[in-house]
């Protein structure tokens, strides 16, 4: 059964614009280098996570082991995931670019133009499920788990890296990140590869807070959300809920797929030749799943509102 088209048209004369559509949520988090890329995935991979204790011992004529060495693993396996479009041709015929698909009644097209503008909106649709799912997702249907769920579900992310948090406000957004960034290890501090990633709400809230003071965005980035507090990147990613943030270094955290092309390639089968009906298909296949690799070098706030 063909994919419910409602085509409302106000038909006066050859079609010459283009189509418009109201803009929806786009992939920031892919789409900026925020987290690692793991490609090439065809089932399942081990991220391999090393700890070495204490490491140094006063000096002695014999050998002895001065440290333990600890390897451990965690597994970041990506889900296979599908868009299954039909289109009927015949609504088409009346509106604007009905001349673009020809007169014949067997052998028609879908309009070129409107054909190359939906593969598009499709595009879009796939990057904004996606960057919604790698923070928040939660495995079901169309979905894979996000990062926030998988700490909430992890019983070693516990304590003071994970903070309960509150509804976010310019009033209280500078101590809400300064308890974020007091729990991060000490160690991480000077990673260059270390954020805080905010909610949408979060980064407006601190926008505020500095407009109330007569302050401005340090060293903000016209391409992303981006500034600094206390010297550390603070970005706001889409896919996080209303008031959470989540801090580590982006080398933690991982993006597993297939073939990252497989995001970008969208089958168009025409039924014609096939059934004899006058069914367009459009068809994307991609795989897609997080992991992150060591959850003690991740603060969370705001996991349980």
């Amino acid at each position: 059964m063909a994919t419910t088209t409602n085509i409302t048209t106000t038909y006066a004369g050859n079609f010459a614009s283009k189509y418009v559509s109201a803009m929806i949520l786009s992939g920031n988090t892919i789409a900026n280098g925020l987290i690692e890329v793991k490609p090439n995935i065809k089932f399942k991979e081990v991220l391999k996570r090393l700890e070495i204790s204490a490491i140094t011992a006063d000096a002695s004529c014999d050998f002895s082991d001065t440290s333990t060495v600890t390897l451990t693993e965690r597994i970041i396996q990506p889900k296979e995931l599908q868009v299954n479009l039909e289109l009927c041709k015949t609504p088409f015929q009346s509106d604007w670019e009905a001349e673009s698909m020809g007169y014949s009644a067997l052998n028609q097209n879908l309009p070129k133009k409107f054909s190359d503008y939906f593969i598009g909106k499709i595009s879009e649709k796939v990057a904004a499920k996606t960057e919604l799912d790698i923070w928040s997702g939660t495995a079901g249907a169309g979905a894979f788990d996000g990062f926030t769920t998988l700490l909430s579900a992890d019983s070693a992310h516990t304590g003071a890296k994970k903070i309960a948090g509150e509804a976010v406000t310019p009033a209280n957004v500078v101590a809400n990140l300064g308890l974020v960034i007091d729990a991060i290890p000490e160690q991480l501090l000077q990673n260059e590869g270390l954020y805080v990633y905010v909610a949408n709400n979060v980064f407006r809230a601190y926008k505020r807070s500095l407009a109330l003071v007569g302050g401005s965005l340090e060293g903000n980035n016209q391409d992303i959300n981006v500034t600094m507090f206390d010297g550390i990147k603070v970005v706001a990613v889409n896919g996080l809920p209303s008031n959470m943030m989540i801090a580590s270094i982006k080398d933690n955290l991982f993006f597993g797929t297939g073939l990252i092309s497989d995001y970008n390639e969208v089958s168009v089968l025409d039924m014609a030749d096939k059934d004899g009906s006058k069914n367009v298909r459009f068809i994307a296949r991609y795989t897609a799943g997080v992991q992150y690799a060591v959850v003690e070098d991740i603060v969370s706030f705001g996991l349980g509102l």
